[in-house]
């Protein structure tokens, strides 16, 4: 036999407010089914669960019920316990309620789709209903705009590693792992790679630890919606820091650190067949440099088969290395000017072309003079940002050149003291790649004005 469905649904927000109650809507709807003489009904009930979206578990039992040709109708106590959305309530009555001959119900507003006039008030309800989840939503977003602006967490979603979210104060506050936080920084500026960080601070992912490294709400501001807002929690490290971490993160071509801790590892290029080389043990005589192509033991690493490149002993490459910069660290670039903020000079960029389109779409709904003098405003205002940022970007560069010098001042001073972890860092921060085919050994430094040194092995 056919039955009649009760559908009943609270979301959590809604759930103590009153007639919305599970317990209130199933004594209402089972009150009708008595004053009409039914008999056959049962319950389909979603507790907890939004009606912004069909992805509710009564919701789909219910429509395989109505599939299988088990339900006669469908009654709710209201409208919007069926759904929230204009386009999921039209979906339910006219794609799925109505070709199988299931009447729909909703008690509140006395709508029957039995009658041509309940079917009409179906599109015009279900329309109020999708206005007033939208204003939810924008009500919810401006409290939570205006709640950052104050520089509280905005909460939801996970808290940054090195932080525990204190909920009385409404801010981040540093925990036992900031600590880690910050020797990550430190760590990734020393020249280290984000594996062996990774590893050797027992992370579980190398992944963990780029996300640290780019995560700005380190630096005691908070992100939201793509902008920054002042944040009251206490910064785990400068921006100055934070800065140098995504020059180098966002180094274009930047070379891998070599977990090994060899010299040259990742700077090497085969001059022949543009394939990246490694160190190989070569018995007594130390390590050699040999092309990648040459290396069966990792076919996706090799561009030529046929490569004649056969490598030359490490020793000889490093010794010209470490005399040409010994030579540039004699006289060292003067340094530039500091870097600005990039991303925030982007997100203005973009929202002053947001502003801008916005702008020219309302111009052409109808032309008037007031809009074309606020056009030309906004267009001042897009080129200004966008010369902005073409300065911190140029800004940024001059920073990574006056890093790379004061590598060389330190490379000059006490070469013979540093480990060989901080060697290769600072032949890191100097050089951007070595080529070398058929015995010469050509250097490209990472260093402005600076040209590439070439040498013959041996």
């Amino acid at each position: 036999m056919k039955h009649t469905a009760l559908y009943l649904r609270v979301s959590t927000e809604a759930q103590a407010d009153e007639g919305y109650s599970l317990a209130a809507q199933a004594e209402k709807l089972e009150a009708y089914c008595r004053m009409k003489g039914i008999s056959q009904f049962r319950r389909y009930v979603d507790g907890g669960f939004s009606g912004s979206n069909l992805s509710r578990p009564a919701v789909g039992e219910l429509i395989e019920a109505i599939r299988g040709g088990a339900v006669e109708r469908v009654v709710v106590y209201k409208l919007d316990r069926l759904s929230r959305s204009q386009k999921d309530t039209l979906y339910l009555i006219e794609d799925v309620f109505l070709p199988h001959g299931v009447d729909f119900v909703s008690i509140n507003e006395n709508i029957d789709t039995g009658s041509p006039y309940g079917r009409a008030m179906i599109g015009i309800l279900s329309a109020f209903a999708q206005l007033e989840r939208e204003n939810i939503f924008l009500r919810t977003r401006m409290g939570m705009i205006e709640r950052v602006k104050q520089g509280l967490w905005p909460g939801g979603g996970k808290i940054p590693f090195g932080y525990d979210y204190d909920a009385a104060q409404g801010i981040l506050v540093p925990n036992q792992d900031a600590d880690t936080v910050r020797e990550i920084y430190a760590r990734y500026l020393a020249g280290q790679s984000t594996g062996r960080i990774a590893r050797e601070l027992g992370l579980r992912y190398e992944h963990l630890v780029r996300q640290i490294l780019q995560r700005e709400s380190n630096t005691g501001v908070i992100v939201y919606k793509g902008e920054c807002y002042p944040g009251r929690h206490e910064p785990l490290i400068d921006r100055e820091t934070f800065a140098r971490a995504q020059r180098r993160l966002h180094r274009p071509g930047r070379p891998r650190a070599a977990p090994g801790g060899k010299l040259l590892s990742g700077l090497l290029v085969c001059g022949h067949c543009g394939a990246k080389m490694r160190y190989q043990k070569w018995g007594a005589a130390g390590d050699k440099l040999v092309c990648y192509s040459r290396d069966k033991s990792k076919p996706h690493l090799v561009h030529d088969e046929n490569c004649p490149n056969r490598g030359v002993m490490a020793r000889e490459v490093e010794a010209v290395v470490i005399r040409d910069l010994a030579r540039l660290a004699a006289e060292p670039a003067q340094p530039v000017g500091g870097a600005g903020d990039e991303a925030a000079c982007r997100r203005a960029l973009d929202r002053a072309a947001r502003k801008l389109r916005r702008l020219y779409e309302l111009y052409a709904e109808g032309e008037d003079d007031t809009l074309r003098a606020a056009i030309d405003q906004a267009r001042r205002a897009r080129d200004r940002a966008a010369q902005a940022l073409e300065d911190v970007r140029q800004a940024v560069q001059h920073a990574r050149q006056d890093e790379a010098g004061r590598a060389l001042e330190t490379i000059g001073a006490c070469w013979d003291r540093l480990t060989d972890a901080e060697r290769q860092a600072l032949v890191r921060a100097c050089v951007d790649r070595i080529v070398l085919q058929s015995g010469k050994i050509e250097v490209y430094y990472a260093i402005d004005g600076a040209p590439p040194c070439a040498a013959d092995a041996g």
